[in-house]
């Protein structure tokens, strides 16, 4: 009885059905069209930046440390529809947490292709994405003004 559990949970999460386990985007092939993967992923990451990326939500990266100011943007992003007007679609939700489950920070609510905004962070904070319908990157850039 065990065996068959096991295997009927390992087709379920294998078919995507519910999970809520982060999958890592998938990496540039010859298919992709011309600017399917945003400048704001391909940028090489400089020192002190923290990069969150993934094809679906929901996900909670981290815990990452943070020390000071930073600029953080987020990009959605439709390989299959590169000009895709993200006004119209659901909003994009995403917290700090300092544990999972507890949000410490609202750093996103928006129905946007793009986001920016500068906030000082001190600890060890999640990154929790809980909604979203296409592929993204947050990244936060330490803010040397």
């Amino acid at each position: 009885m065990r065996r068959i559990c096991l295997a009927l949970l390992f087709a379920a999460v294998a078919a995507g059905c519910g999970g809520t386990a982060s999958q890592p985007a998938a990496s540039s092939t010859a298919a992709d069209p011309p600017g399917a993967r945003p400048a704001l992923l391909t940028a090489p990451r400089q020192p002190g930046e923290v990069v969150v990326h993934a094809a679906t939500s929901p996900v909670t990266a981290g815990p990452f440390a943070f020390h000071g100011s930073y600029r953080v943007r987020f990009e959605q992003y439709a390989p299959e529809a590169p000009a895709m007007d993200f006004a119209g679609q659901t909003a994009f939700l995403v917290d700090l947490e300092r544990s999972p489950g507890m949000p410490a920070v609202r750093l996103f609510r928006a129905a946007a292709g793009k986001g920016e905004r500068r906030l000082r962070l001190d600890g060890r904070l999640y990154v929790d994405v809980s909604f979203g319908d296409f592929p993204f990157v947050i990244r936060f850039t330490p803010d040397r003004r």
